[in-house]
């Protein structure tokens, strides 16, 4: 691109020169030729003057006198009837300008140059020309390396920033280059890597999710499948299929709502639903992990409230918060539902030290951790949580106590469980 830059600026250049060039040297050969044609013809004439004046003054007329009349670097040849032509200067050979004059007695005067005192103006002339032509041409060169630089790089820049963005690497330069063409390419360009950037931090986010919110019903899943393949008796194989079912169903859940990301409330997956039997759920599946541990899980509180939401959010949330006292609490875990205003109350408990003061602020974010785990858990839960229109918070620190908040339905309005929009 430089080099075509550089190549067209100089053809127009050049052809400005040729054209405008040529005209100039004619023009000005002409003129300089006019112009000594005319120098010799004004000298022949004056010339002519001198002679008549000295004539009718009976002066002497001889080549000392006339000399001093004529340029020296030109020849004089004066013709007087009766007397002897009189000559001064030396009569130049080759090409010459010549002017002749005559008086009224029938005198007359030849004035002649060399052509070569015109030539050698001329040639100055196209020195002169030849050099300030010599200068556009080294100054349109200059201004061609700088314009082709300042078009160049610029793209080279958005041709290394767009690899870049091929490449896996989205993070915006922020890099203007005075061009608004050239900088609105680095804008969609800039737009592009921040979308891009969002887009692979879904991407990763998600990934993360979907390893620690199906670790836990994939692990409770296998279970019950190992308990039907090991035993004989009917009645459990069947009562152990329909919580294995269960648990793919809230399975099936959770992946659409980690596909999804996030639920619009228009969409109506938000449902009147009965607390006792999400949270009879949660029991059940883990009551077996924590009589592996000797620990228990208990239920207290209001029964037969119902609630606004979606089934298999709250029920995730409440695996978020049971299987956290699992992993850094102690002693036995509590739920206990009341009743607040127009809300819900889930709380979850243990007897664990709770959480450490530098983390209660920031319990929530991802990645915070009291241990060793990836600190996505209670993140997630209150995600899923506001989705539902609900909020999850750390009521006290220690012990720690978790509340999840959500609509209630009065009891008087008990209906089948359908959307609500």
């Amino acid at each position: 691109m430089r080099r075509r830059l550089i190549n067209s600026t100089l053809a127009v250049v050049l052809v400005v020169i040729a054209v405008f060039g040529v005209s100039l040297v004619i023009v000005e050969t002409r003129t300089i030729s006019a112009s000594a044609q005319e120098s010799v013809e004004s000298e022949a004439l004056r010339l002519i003057s001198v002679v008549e004046s000295r004539l009718l003054g009976e002066e002497t007329i001889n080549s000392g006198v006339l000399a001093e009349q004529i340029d020296p670097a030109r020849y004089a040849l004066i013709e007087i009837p009766g007397r002897e032509p009189i000559s001064v200067g030396d009569r130049p050979t080759g090409s010459v300008l010549r002017a002749t004059e005559t008086g009224e007695g029938g005198e007359k005067v030849t004035v002649e140059e060399s052509r070569s005192s015109v030539t050698r103006e001329v040639g100055r002339t196209l020195l002169i020309i030849g050099a300030v032509a010599l200068l556009a041409i080294v100054s349109a060169v200059l201004l061609a390396v700088r314009q082709a630089n300042r078009l160049a790089s610029p793209l080279t820049d958005l041709a290394e920033t767009a690899e870049r963005l091929g490449s896996g690497d989205p993070r915006p330069r922020h890099k203007r280059y005075g061009v608004p063409e050239l900088d609105r390419v680095a804008d969609v360009l800039d737009s592009s890597a921040e979308r891009i950037a969002r887009m692979l931090t879904a991407e990763r986010r998600l990934a993360a999710d979907a390893s620690h919110q199906l670790r836990t019903p994939l692990t409770a899943l296998s279970m019950r499948i190992e308990e039907i393949s090991v035993t004989d008796d009917p009645e459990t194989v069947k009562e152990e299929a329909n919580i294995a079912l269960t648990q793919v169903e809230r399975l099936t859940d959770v992946v659409e709502r980690l596909l999804t990301n996030s639920r619009d409330p228009r969409t109506g997956s938000a449902v009147v639903f009965d607390l006792d039997e999400v949270i009879k759920q949660q029991i059940e599946e883990w009551r077996p992990a924590y009589r592996s541990t000797g620990r228990a899980l208990v239920c207290s509180g209001k029964h037969g409230l119902r609630a606004v939401g979606t089934p298999g959010a709250v029920a995730q949330v409440l695996a978020a918060l049971i299987e956290n006292s699992l992993m850094h609490g102690g002693g036995t875990v509590a739920l206990r539902t009341r009743v607040t205003g127009n809300q819900v109350v889930i709380e979850v408990t243990d007897e664990g030290p709770g959480v450490p003061a530098e983390l209660g602020a920031r319990i929530f974010e991802r990645a915070i951790s009291g241990r060793n785990s990836t600190g996505i858990g209670l993140a997630v839960a209150r995600d899923l949580a506001e989705a539902d229109g609900g909020r999850l918070e750390l009521v006290q620190q220690h012990p720690a106590v978790f509340a999840l908040f959500l609509s209630r339905v009065p009891v008087d309005r008990r209906t089948p469980e359908r959307p609500v929009r």
